[in-house]
């Protein structure tokens, strides 16, 4: 038997460290997390997400008591921008999380159903979406897309 280890590349920024293309981006998705509907989990998500036509398209996530009917705020956000804006490809996504009054301290990152549905999008524009995951304390950029949080992702690019 031999091992192998997954080695994958993430960026750690300061918010001050970030573009100012960045900060627009992640403040619209942290902006996002005051439009979330959680009743039961209390947990707002925001994503916001770039494209190529200068557009940032916010969405946040949506629960419902008849779970898991409701939608993630990443899912809500890529699902919107590409059927407001079919033709542009999606060139960075931030997200951020806000509970018990204030953004989470260390970033959190997409379930494995908006990280599939990510990939899709990646696939459909045949190049990797930047991700940004927003922490008060740190935030990590995945400069190769989702490959870098969904390992073994199968790619058409």
């Amino acid at each position: 038997m031999e091992h192998k280890n997954i080695v994958t590349k993430i960026e750690v920024y300061s918010y001050n460290e970030l573009t100012e293309e960045d900060k627009k981006v992640v403040d619209a998705a942290k902006k996002a997390t005051t439009t979330s509907y959680t009743p039961y989990s209390h947990f707002n998500v925001g994503a916001a997400v770039l494209l190529d036509n200068g557009e940032i398209v916010a969405g946040s996530n949506q629960e419902n008591a008849a779970f898991p009917s409701g939608t993630c705020a990443e899912r809500t956000t890529v699902f919107y921008a590409h059927a407001r804006y079919p033709e542009a490809k999606m060139l960075t996504l931030a997200i951020a999380a806000y509970a018990d009054g204030h953004f989470q301290a260390k970033p959190i990152s997409p379930c494995g159903a908006c990280r599939q549905a990510i990939l899709e999008y990646e696939n459909l524009a045949k190049q990797p979406i930047r991700i940004i995951l927003y922490g008060e304390d740190e935030i990590y950029v995945c400069p190769d897309g989702i490959s870098s949080l969904l390992p073994f992702c199968f790619t058409e690019f």
